[in-house]
């Protein structure tokens, strides 16, 4: 049998539509992240939605340690279990936060991607270059399926 590689993708992304945002604060932020396909429902692993509120709300620059003791502190004070505060496991969520142009490193340092609001940032980062390239993606896929099976 022949070896299979790895179906990596190129680009991701996940989107989902709720109803217009009448929550605050934490739980505002967790629904962009399930908006968004960060967060999938009813997951209860949920630190990357501390880490984006962290990175939002204090508008610093932060080191991954410094995030991590930021997330600790913010789930005490929400008297929330410390789940998913691992060292890895906050490098591998502002990783994707990296991924999906919401965050940016700078000399070891995270930061929201040029200081920018998340609006700038779904129109010109996400909307403009990450959504067209996989829409074509997909196309290119759909022709080569049409192509493949009007044989």
């Amino acid at each position: 049998m022949p070896k299979i590689a790895r179906d990596l993708p190129l680009a991701e992304i996940t989107l989902r539509r709720y109803e217009k945002p009448a929550l605050k604060d934490r739980e505002l932020v967790r629904k962009l992240c399930l908006s968004i396909g960060l967060l999938q429902p009813g997951d209860s692993r949920d630190v990357i939605v501390d880490i984006l509120y962290i990175l939002l709300k204090e508008k610093k620059d932060y080191n991954c340690e410094e995030v991590r003791e930021k997330v600790i502190e913010l789930r005490k004070s929400k008297s929330m279990e410390l789940l998913g505060i691992a060292y890895p496991n906050i490098r591998r969520q502002l990783r994707r936060l990296r991924e999906i142009s919401i965050v940016e490193k700078k000399s070891n340092r995270y930061r929201i991607t040029e200081n920018l609001s998340l609006n700038e940032i779904m129109s010109e980062k996400i909307q403009k270059f990450i959504i067209p390239a996989i829409n074509e993606r997909i196309s290119d896929y759909c022709s080569a399926v049409d192509k493949e099976f009007s044989k």
